[in-house]
């Protein structure tokens, strides 16, 4: 378990006397994902028993769940979700799995929402991924109109079954996918790219590298290359007045911030220490 993913949370201890897992078994989890690697065992094995027991399988099915995740898959995709802004996000292999740390850019993108002209503001989530963001800010308190959209199908697919019918959700590479309609007309528009340099790929953890699409990590030589096809079409999307917000790293904030402004767009940088999330906002002037 890392603190940078939106790691699903116990919601309490299923080892107890009246559970259908026997607590020995629940035990025996715990040691064997403990042995596997896992600095979290108890608490993982805590999930993946929740897990088997809304399969309707007891111990049987609390083993399969662990042999999963003592391999390497990602405990998220093992559960069947991951925990994202106080949200049950439904992810599974082969879908990028949302990181704590872009809770801060939901946070900022929350923000604007509410303070949003009109009636209904339009949000787009783009490079959508499981529809995390744009399911969180469907429910942000503020009626908005919902798009999203990514280049994996499969994204697509979990996309939708995050967004319900609360938003739709679009398959296609950047704004082509968008309908022609929304142009001009998108007060928020939150685009988290992929930004890690290729060359980077290999040194990220195995559960990322083997287990998440590549389409979701790769930015190109510099980490930056789908940030400036998504800067540089940004102002002709964005509403008088609306906003780009897209994450980056500490390392990339300074010159991802240089391609927002080369758009023409009215740039800032934002840091949050807590969850060592940075991210960097496009306006186009009003």
């Amino acid at each position: 378990m890392s603190s940078s993913r939106s790691t699903p949370s116990p919601s309490g201890s299923p080892s107890g006397a009246d559970a259908p897992v026997p607590a020995a078994a629940v035990e025996a989890a715990t040691v064997r994902l403990r042995r596997a690697g896992c600095v979290f065992a108890e608490e993982e094995a805590a999930l993946l028993t929740e897990a088997a027991l809304a399969t309707g399988g007891g111990a049987a099915a609390l083993d399969r769940l662990v042999e999963l995740r003592a391999v390497g898959q990602p405990l998220e995709h093992v559960v069947g979700w991951a925990e994202f802004a106080g949200l049950r996000i439904a992810v599974g292999p082969g879908v990028f799995v949302p990181r704590r740390r872009t809770e801060f850019l939901l946070a900022l993108a929350r923000d604007l929402l509410l303070r949003a002209p009109g009636p209904v503001p339009v949000v787009v989530d783009l490079c959508c991924g499981s529809g995390a963001a744009g399911a969180a800010l469907a429910v942000s308190g503020r009626r908005a109109e919902v798009h999203a959209a990514d280049i994996d199908p499969a994204a697509v697919g979990w996309a939708r079954r995050n967004l319900g019918d609360r938003g739709q959700v679009h398959e296609g590479d950047l704004y082509a996918a968008l309908p022609a309609d929304l142009r001009g007309t998108v007060a928020v528009l939150v685009a988290n790219v992929p930004y890690v340099p290729t060359a980077d790929i290999p040194l990220l953890p195995a559960e990322a590298r083997t287990h998440e699409p590549l389409v979701a990590l790769d930015g190109g030589g510099d980490g930056l290359q789908v940030l400036r096809r998504v800067a540089a079409e940004a102002g002709q999307w964005l509403a008088p007045g609306g906003t780009l917000l897209v994450e980056t790293t500490e390392r990339q904030a300074a010159a991802a911030r240089e391609v927002v402004r080369a758009a023409r767009l009215t740039a800032a940088l934002h840091h949050d220490d807590e969850r060592a999330a940075t991210v960097v906002t496009g306006t186009r002037p009003g």
